[in-house]
């Protein structure tokens, strides 16, 4: 059993490889909108947020295996 998510898309479980890449592309993301965000106005900071708050979820649901 590896420690990556298993993760469906549109009923096709996909393969450890194809899973740890998304996994490593929503930390990329994270961190680049922690360090550049979408742009200084209220729209830009809202959208960072939001962003933010979807990848916590995430990561929360990643780590703790639930079902």
């Amino acid at each position: 059993m590896s420690g990556e998510p298993l993760i469906t898309i549109w009923g096709k479980e996909l393969t450890i490889g194809q899973s740890m890449t998304i996994r490593v592309a929503i930390e990329s993301f994270a961190s680049d909108l922690l360090e550049n965000g979408l742009g200084d106005d209220e729209m830009g900071k809202k959208m960072t947020e939001q962003y933010m708050k979807q990848i916590d979820e995430l990561r929360y649901l990643i780590k703790n295996k639930t079902k």
